[in-house]
């Protein structure tokens, strides 16, 4: 698979493959669950094997996951008040928790938008509601930038580091795909292996005698098979 990927990179110009990597990163702050991660790492991964420049694999999809996060800023600062203000908006969220996040984001506005660009998911909301609470741009813009720039550094290091130690990734790869199999064999032997009758569990059948529920039912039959047994003596 390795091989594959490398190849249809090595068949497109580096421009596309740096445009890919940087639309990736950006649609993350339109549609939450897309993975940008995987694009940043998957880009200092490529870099490390000679196929692209990790500087601009960085500069790529930290530009890209910048500006979009600041386009989805000044479209919650625009619209969003009107939006949440509305019949829909209103089911999503009421009055008081608007005023809520009012508050939330005077008393921690910037901090929480440094912390929340290392946490995938929650990290392409908070731009949108900040917009929302009419935050100020400076406030917003600058945690949003330096926290990507870190944590998109980190990102593209790892990718590196995965590239130069290939050989020791894909042989850890395979070790763990190994125990993983000897871990599903010796589940499916021990499943093939315990007791599944149902005899093995309750008892043999019918009953032997003694005052158990099958012992009565097996009385009472007999009873209506016989009437004379069921008369009661004179």
């Amino acid at each position: 698979m390795v091989e594959q990927l490398l190849a249809w990179v090595e068949a497109l110009p580096r421009l596309v493959v740096y445009m890919v990597l940087g639309a990736g990163a950006a649609v993350e702050n339109v549609i939450p669950a897309v993975p940008a991660d995987t694009f940043v790492v998957l880009g200092g991964f490529l870099a490390a094997l000679g196929h692209l420049e990790a500087r601009w694999v960085f500069v790529a999809t930290w530009t890209c996951n910048v500006a979009s996060a600041l386009v989805t800023y000044r479209l919650g600062h625009t619209h969003g008040r009107p939006f949440f203000q509305g019949r829909w908006g209103r089911r999503l969220i009421n009055a008081h928790q608007m005023e809520r996040m009012v508050v939330f984001f005077a008393r921690f506005g910037t901090p929480a938008v440094f912390l929340a660009r290392f946490l995938p998911g929650i990290r392409s909301v908070v731009p949108v509601f900040a917009g929302v609470t009419h935050q100020r741009f400076l406030p917003v813009a600058l945690p949003i930038a330096l926290a990507s720039a870190i944590w998109y550094g980190v990102l593209v290091w790892i990718g590196g580091f995965a590239g130069r130690n290939l050989d020791a990734v894909l042989a850890g790869l395979e070790r763990v795909n190994l125990w993983l199999s000897r871990g599903a064999s010796v589940s499916s032997n021990s499943r093939t292996t315990s007791p599944s009758s149902e005899g093995s569990r309750i008892g043999p059948w019918p009953p032997t005698g003694g005052t158990s529920p099958g012992g009565r039912v097996s009385c009472r039959a007999s009873a209506l098979r016989d009437p004379s047994r069921s008369r009661p003596r004179t």
